[in-house]
């Protein structure tokens, strides 16, 4: 298997003065332990689920280019950002942006919205759940035509671009990667079927292992190769676990179909719990995913 990191706070580094270089120093370790992919969370609060709102939050995109500028190998994406925070087409030109800078790093990941408060909290429009799924699905569908030969108009209910011109063009080939986050079975599954090369879910192996099934009908129905998706999940390793902790939990997931798990980063010194938890369990988690290949 695969192992990204998640990272969902940042109190952990001290003041304002410390949080550069307390990002720096984990995703250089995380590079260094061999994880593939450094995500953040896209928000303007702290979720109020997670710790106080008043809590420190970075803005994602600008947080993901700093982490470029000081690693050379992580893949770079947000896990997932709001379709509400960004217009479409400023969406496709700051991925594509991080893309280029990064040597073609940079994976789109994407999602709903949901965090009401900080809508409010910033003047940010926040339609109801069924328009902001309308919106995704143009979103999707503007961010691919910007990244193919098509620099024409684009139509939608809720989107108009005269020109959908991006230049210059990705880096990564053909285009960045599309992650799809959420486990709506009607609408959210429905779009990762269409239009998604990986998919994240959080949950026991259980509850993922129903939804990998509710994903192959759509596919199914879409006539999209199932196994053409990459399926990610979330994995909540415990402080007190031990390496064989989280290569027991990476197996039960890896049993019911999942590729990659993601961790979070914990604990006061994250980059710490990096080098002795999940660093130890890195080649282990390949032969994962060596096994499921044969």
């Amino acid at each position: 298997m695969h192992l990204d990191l998640h990272v969902s706070r940042f109190d952990w580094a001290g003041g304002p003065s410390a949080i550069g270089p307390g990002v720096a120093r984990l995703a250089r370790s995380a590079e260094s332990v061999g994880v593939r992919a450094l995500s953040f969370m896209d928000h303007y609060f702290q979720m109020e689920t997670t710790a106080p709102a008043e809590d420190p939050m970075l803005e994602g995109y600008t947080a993901l280019g700093f982490v470029a500028g000081v690693t050379q190998a992580l893949r770079l994406r947000l896990l997932v950002t709001g379709v509400t925070y960004r217009h479409p087409g400023l969406l496709a030109k700051i991925v594509t942006t991080l893309d280029v800078l990064s040597g073609g790093r940079a994976e789109l990941g994407i999602g709903a919205a949901w965090y009401e408060r900080e809508h409010k909290g910033l003047g940010v429009p926040f339609p109801p759940v069924s328009e902001r799924f309308e919106r995704l699905e143009e979103t999707l569908r503007i961010c691919l035509q910007m990244w193919s030969e098509d620099n024409g108009a684009f139509e939608g209910r809720h989107y108009r671009l005269a020109e959908t011109l991006c230049s210059p063009a990705p880096v990564s080939a053909p285009r960045p990667r599309i992650v799809i986050g959420g486990v709506g079975e009607r609408k959210t599954l429905r779009l990762v079927a269409q239009y998604a090369d990986a998919c994240n879910f959080y949950g026991t192996p259980e509850v993922v292992a129903h939804k990998l099934g509710v994903l192959r009908g759509h596919c199914d129905a879409v006539g999209r190769n199932f196994g053409g998706i990459e399926v990610t999940a979330i994995i909540q390793a415990q402080e007190n676990w031990t390496p064989d902790d989280l290569l027991r939990g990476a197996q039960a997931y890896a049993d019911v179909g999942v590729d990659t798990i993601v961790g979070l980063a914990m604990g006061g010194d994250p980059a710490r719990k990096l080098e002795t938890l999940f660093g130890p369990a890195v080649e282990r988690l390949a032969e994962i995913r060596a096994k499921r290949a044969v």
